[in-house]
Parts: structure tokens; C-alpha cells; sequence
């Protein structure tokens, strides 16, 4: 499985409650920032039939994927644009619908890509982001983390993932950028890292660790992955290898 389909497949049960929450309309413009490969981009563009849809990313590899699929599935109301939401030109009021997966939690400067992204709204536009709760209520990021210790450093994106869990901060932010009726929904689903432990292995070891990593030493290696293997075994169900998880649902609307 590739990294894109990784994604897809991992927050397959959180993707239902984005889309229920944005309630994306035939005529609305979508904008998706982190889009990755795109797949609440097209599904954006699946209802939005007389709208259109852009997805955002600082990925070139998922972008490159991204447009391959909304190629391949016939979609002609769907654009992706690579760049940085924090300062990329957005057309002025453009949109009536913001929308994001996991990809609004490692912006530098949250102010900054609100306030940019604010600006690309319509009055009365809507928001729709899903983003982590606190790293103490989703032991999946320290469990996994510490079962493939010490192959892995800490990554630095690893506080970042969580740093719109606060709503307190979050709502003085998008207060200051122009958004009101802000509020924050809770999620608990479960994530998905395979059918197997096998195939859950194999995505974490890709995901988490460079070739040049596995050339620990042969004792640390085969410790790391036992230990991995152990937490695994732990979290097989008969839909697969799963973790529970807490996310919020934000949503707020242009002033």
C-alpha cells in the first residue's frame, strides 16, 4: 500500500463525519487545505455539480497523485494547486467552503493561515476542519512512538499533529481572523493501520522509519520490532488492526 492510500485507508472512519459536517452544496467552491492525494477534494466535487473544487497541498508527490485520480475519475470541477495556506494568493472571497483532514495542525504561524485563509472566504462562508484532540487522549501517537524506540528520533512534527487541541486557543484564533459561531464537535473513531498485523507492520515501518534507520543494530532492530509486533497484536479486531483515537470537528462561519 502506498503512502497515499495508507492515509485514505487510516482515517476512513473519521472522512464520514467531515463530510457530514461540511454538508458540501451542488453550487459551492470548496477549498481544501492539506488536501494530500485528494480524496475529500473529489469527494467535495462529487456533490458540488454546478461548484467547483480546489485542493492545496505542500506535497508535489500527493498533488502529482491527486491529479492522476481526479483525472481517472472524470472530474472536471477539480483543481490542486501546490503552496503554503499561510501566504498562498487565494482569489479574494472566492470560496464558500473550507475544508480540512488533519491538515491545518502545522501551520508556523496558525494566525497568519487563518487570517490568509479567512480572506478567501465569502461572508457567510463555512469552515469544516477535523483536527486531533490532545496527544494524551490518543496513546496511538506515544504507543506506536515508543514500541519502535530507539529506531525512530522524535519527529518534530509529532507536538505539531496536536496543536490545535485546544479550544480556547483554536476559537481566539479564528475569532481574531473573522470566523464566529465557533464549535467544536467531538470524534472517537478508530484509526486503521491494516487488516493484519502483517500488513500493519509493514505501513507503520514505511511511515515511520528512513532505510537509513534499519541500520540499527541487529539487537535494537529485532527488539523494536517485537515490540511493535506485541502493540499490534493487542489492537487486531475483525475489521483489522485498529487504535482508538479523539479528534474535534470545528466548524465556524465568516462574519
Amino acid at each position: 500500500m502506498n503512502r497515499a492510500d495508507f492515509y485514505d485507508a487510516e482515517l476512513q472512519r473519521h472522512n464520514q463525519h467531515l463530510r457530514a459536517a461540511a454538508g458540501v452544496g451542488t453550487r459551492d467552491r470548496v477549498l481544501d487545505i492539506g488536501c494530500g492525494a485528494g480524496q475529500t477534494t473529489r469527494e467535495a466535487a462529487r456533490v458540488a455539480v454546478n461548484g467547483h473544487a480546489v485542493g492545496v497541498d505542500t506535497s508535489r508527490k500527493m498533488l502529482e497523485i491527486a491529479r492522476r485520480r481526479a483525472s481517472e475519475a472524470g472530474l472536471r470541477n477539480v483543481t490542486f494547486e501546490h503552496g503554503d495556506a499561510q501566504h498562498h494568493p487565494f482569489p479574494p472571497a472566492s470560496f464558500d467552503l473550507c475544508i480540512s483532514r488533519f491538515g491545518t495542525m502545522f501551520f508556523a504561524d496558525p494566525a497568519a493561515a487563518c487570517a490568509n485563509i479567512a480572506r478567501a472566504m465569502r461572508p457567510g462562508a463555512r469552515l469544516a476542519w477535523m483536527v486531533w484532540q490532545s496527544q494524551e487522549r490518543n496513546d496511538w501517537a506515544r504507543s506506536i512512538r515508543r514500541a519502535m524506540a530507539p529506531l525512530i528520533a522524535v519527529s518534530p512534527d509529532a507536538p505539531a499533529a496536536f496543536s490545535m487541541s485546544d479550544p480556547a486557543i483554536v476559537t481566539e484564533v479564528l475569532r481574531d481572523a473573522g470566523f464566529g459561531s465557533i464549535n467544536f464537535a467531538e470524534v472517537r473513531e478508530s484509526v486503521f493501520y491494516g487488516v493484519d498485523i502483517d500488513a500493519a507492520s509493514e505501513a507503520l515501518i514505511d511511515l515511520y522509519l528512513a532505510k537509513e534507520d534499519m541500520t540499527h543494530a541487529a539487537e535494537q532492530r529485532d527488539r523494536a520490532l517485537k515490540q511493535l509486533g506485541d502493540l499490534l497484536e493487542a489492537h487486531v479486531t475483525p475489521e483489522g488492526v485498529l487504535f482508538d483515537s479523539y479528534a474535534w470537528i470545528i466548524t465556524a462561519r465568516m462574519l
